[in-house]
C-alpha cells in the first residue's frame, strides 16, 4: 500500500474547505432546480397519471366487486326463498297425502266392518238356527232317554206323550 502525505489532501473534508465552498453551493442549487424542473415537469406526472389510473381502476373494481356481492347475495336470497317454497310445498303434499291414506284406511275399516258385521249377523243366525234344531233333537233323545229308563226300571213302557211334556218342562228351567 502506498502511503500519501496529509499535504496533498489538503489535510480536510474538500466539501468543508472555504475556499470551493461557494462553488459547491452554487452547483448544488443548479442541479436541485433542474432535478425539479424534470422531476416536475415529466415524471411527477407521469406519477401522478399511474397513481390516478391505479385509483380509478380500484374504485371501478370495488364496485364490481360490491356489484357482484349484491347480485350473490339476491340470488342467495332467491335461492333461500325457492328453498322454503319448496319445502312448504313438500309439507303440504305430504298433509295431504297422510290425510288421503288416512280417509282411505278409515273407508277400508269401515268397510271391512261391515262385511265383518254382516258375517257375525249371519253366523249367529245359523248358530241360532243350528241350537233351536239341536235343542229339539235334545229334546226327543232326552225323551226317548227317559222313556227307555222308565221302561227298564218298572218293565212297563210310559205315555211317550206324558214322558215329551215332563222333559220339555224340565228343559226351560
Amino acid at each position: 500500500m502506498e502511503h500519501v502525505p496529509a499535504s496533498e489532501h489538503g489535510g480536510r473534508f474538500p466539501p468543508f474547505q472555504k475556499d470551493t465552498f461557494a462553488s459547491q453551493l452554487l452547483w448544488f442549487a443548479l442541479v436541485f432546480v433542474t432535478l425539479y424542473l424534470l422531476m416536475s415537469r415529466f415524471a411527477l406526472p407521469r406519477i401522478g397519471s399511474i397513481l390516478e389510473q391505479r385509483r380509478r381502476r380500484i374504485e371501478g373494481d370495488l364496485a364490481e366487486a360490491q356489484r357482484l356481492k349484491d347480485e350473490s347475495d339476491a340470488a342467495i336470497a332467491a335461492y333461500q326463498q325457492a328453498l322454503a317454497d319448496a319445502r312448504s310445498r313438500a309439507q303440504a303434499l305430504a298433509n295431504e297425502t297422510r290425510q288421503r291414506a288416512a280417509a282411505e284406511a278409515e273407508a277400508s275399516r269401515k268397510a271391512l266392518d261391515a262385511r265383518l258385521n254382516a258375517h257375525i249377523a249371519d253366523a249367529e243366525k245359523v248358530i241360532a238356527e243350528k241350537r233351536a234344531a239341536a235343542m229339539l233333537n235334545v229334546q226327543d233323545i232326552a225323551t226317548e232317554a227317559a222313556v227307555a229308563i222308565i221302561e227298564r226300571l218298572i218293565g212297563v213302557a210310559p205315555a211317550e206323550q206324558q214322558v215329551a211334556q215332563a222333559v220339555a218342562a224340565t228343559l226351560k228351567r
